[in-house]
Formats: structure tokens, sequence, C-alpha cells
């Protein structure tokens, strides 16, 4: 018999349970597809018990953005130059989709949160160490803009790969070394 209050048993960690069963929801189903109850019926916990974690289903959607851009700032962390940022962008989007997801669609999110902020401000602050990091000629002359440029075409190709509209155009080449080619092309070394 499992009834709801044998179910309330102590979990370990409950709230990496409840991310780690969200984001398989997530890259599965997308974001729309995510419950509380569903979520507490994986766990094996009562249906109140992710509440206790995160609130309501927009907290637990904000605990994913900000575990994603603070996966996302140590990946580029890592990254020597622009380009390499680039690549690291795009594993990460291929490496963890789910939380690519959700990371870049405030209307799940609570925007204000503070762990999400400073998460998204130190992968902000990476990406635009790569383009202080060019040469003047590789930049122009708005380093904003430049940084537009090199986060459209990271984010819209780590998009494009992830909804599958590149598999005429990869032709089994590495995803990787893709991208490094079209960066050669926007942002030519000097």
């Amino acid at each position: 018999m499992n009834s709801e209050r044998e179910r309330t048993y102590h979990h370990g960690d409950l709230r990496r349970v409840i991310l780690d069963a969200a984001l398989d929801v997530i890259a599965t189903n997308g974001p729309g597809a995510l419950s509380l109850r569903d979520l507490a019926r994986r766990a094996d916990v009562s249906h109140a018990a992710p509440a206790h974690h995160f609130k309501d289903r927009t907290g637990l959607l904000t605990a994913v953005a900000a575990e994603g851009y603070a996966l996302f700032a140590d990946a580029l962390a890592g990254a020597p130059d622009l380009r390499e940022r680039g690549v690291a962008y795009v594993r990460f989007a291929a490496t963890h989709p789910a939380h690519f997801q959700v990371m870049f669609q405030p209307d799940l999110h609570r925007t204000d949160d503070p762990d999400l902020l400073a998460a998204r401000t130190r992968a902000t602050e990476a990406l635009r160490a790569g383009v202080a990091d060019l040469a003047p000629a590789g930049r122009g002359e708005d380093d904003r803009l430049a940084g537009v440029a090199a986060w459209s075409l990271a984010h819209g190709f780590a998009t494009l790969l992830l909804s599958g509209n590149l598999a005429d155009a990869m032709e089994g080449r590495d995803p990787e070394e893709a991208f490094r080619s079209l960066a050669a092309l926007i942002f030519a070394p000097e």
C-alpha cells in the first residue's frame, strides 16, 4: 500500500531529484509539459513536496535557468578566445538542452531572482571578455554590436542544431568544427 503518508519519507536531496526529473521532462517534451504534481509522482513523494523547495512551477523553472547559467558561465570561462567561447556555447547547448531551452525564455522564470541574476551576469561577462580580447579590426567600432554578432552566431547555430534544422547542412560534420569554420567567416583572425 502506497498511501500519501507513506510517500512523504525523507528523500535525501529531493531538490536535486526534482530538478533532474524536470530536466528530463523539459528535454523530452519541452517546458510546457512540466508539472509539479507529475514531478512529485516521478520522485515518489507527496504532491506538496516539490512546492516546499520551489514554491511553484515558475520557481522550479527559475532554478533550472539559474543552474543553467551557472553551468554555462563555467563552460565559457575555460575558453581561451571568442571563437572557442562560441564552441563552448554550442557544446553547452548540445549537452544541456533542457537548461538551454529555459534560460533564454524569460517569460518562463523570475528574471529578478538573485541566483539567476548572478549566474547570468557571470556568463555575460565571460562572453564580453571574448569580444574584448579581439583586435580592434576584428570587432569593429562598437564592442556591443560585435558582442551581439557573436552571440547571434553562437545562439542561432546552437538553436538550429538542437532543433534538427542543420542536419542536411552538417552532412555528418562535427558541430564544433562546423561552428569554428562559421566563426572564422565573421571574426577573421589577424
